[in-house]
């Protein structure tokens, strides 16, 4: 009898594992599901949702082929500072079909412009930002069809650094899988308590930003790990085991890429040689001009929707 019960306990790890590698996880629906949208395809915005005891905002854009019978993964993106969800939209691209594609996709927004974490950021506490994030995925599941084990984060700079913060965190645990371009990593230097593990994550970096070092040192908002440093605690949290690079581009960029737990390419990086802090892309951006930087040799925003399409949450 009890080997009985050590076997079946082994197969559904196993299963579980084979489940986890390739997304075949069944959808699990929201309480929004069945409730008609107006406007698909088209960027809304949602204002006064209370968090915290704070009035705050976010933007979403529904597929334009929504079907309100239909479970949809649902991808936050984070903003960098002094800017907001509208332009890290109008940046990345997220929102078009290409990227996308049946995919909701949610655009919060920081107090005063930016997350918390870095030291010039006063306007909100880490845990009233993490709140805020389970608020608005609340917020969202009892409005629209959300498929609850298809959840993700994607961000830039100050919003990249934040997407590990909530990594990092017991609301992390709602995501699926996490993505960074030029994250500024400012609170994992205080230490890292993934709900679980492991945790897919794929982050690309400039090796010329000149904003968010990829030697680490000293930011504008207090002292950042090197990318290096970053990507091997994340290795070592994930138990990944194996490590193997790719140079592509003619040798512009590196890929690295980590076996976790079993799982091929669980934890993932690239970094561009060249490349100042700004969101990768191989066409102009908004992010692109003040560095200044032309289009780079890789596009973020295809990496990453490809990257959270083989995972779900178990």
């Amino acid at each position: 009898m009890a080997l009985h019960v050590v076997l079946l306990f082994f197969t559904s790890i196993c299963q579980f594992a084979a489940g986890f590698a390739h997304g075949e996880f069944t959808s699990r629906a929201s309480s929004g599901c069945g409730k008609t949208q107006f406007f698909p395809g088209i960027t809304q915005y949602r204002f006064g949702l209370k968090s915290s005891g704070k009035d705050r905002s976010y933007s979403y854009h529904l597929p334009s082929t929504y079907d309100k019978n239909e479970q949809y993964p649902l991808v936050l993106g984070f903003h960098g500072s002094s800017t907001t969800g509208v332009l890290f939209e109008l940046d990345t691209k997220l929102s078009e079909s290409r990227f996308s594609g049946q995919k909701i996709m949610v655009y919060p927004n920081g107090i005063d412009g930016s997350w918390a974490g870095p030291s010039y950021h006063t306007g909100s506490t880490v845990d009233e930002d993490l709140q805020f994030v389970s608020d608005i995925i609340a917020d969202l599941k009892s409005k629209v069809c959300v498929d609850e084990k298809r959840i993700y984060a994607t961000g830039i700079s100050n919003g990249g650094g934040f997407v590990s913060t909530l990594a990092c965190s017991k609301v992390g645990g709602q995501f699926a899988a996490f993505a960074s371009g030029s994250g500024a990593f400012y609170t994992d230097l205080n230490g890292c308590s993934p709900a679980r593990t492991p945790l897919p994550f794929l982050e690309v970096h400039g090796g010329a930003d000149n904003t968010v070092f990829y030697e680490g040192g000293e930011g504008e908002g207090g002292l950042l790990p090197s990318i290096p440093s970053w990507l091997e605690a994340w290795a070592q949290r994930n138990g990944c085991t194996t490590k193997a690079e790719d140079d592509t581009a003619d040798n512009k960029v590196h890929h690295l890429s980590w076996k976790c737990n079993e799982v091929k390419g669980l934890l993932q990086h690239y970094k561009v040689d060249d490349m100042g802090h700004c969101w990768a892309d191989t066409e102009p951006n908004l992010t692109q001009i003040p560095v200044p930087q032309g289009p780079a040799p890789i596009q973020a925003s295809a990496l990453m929707m490809s990257f959270f399409d083989r995972f779900s949450n178990p």
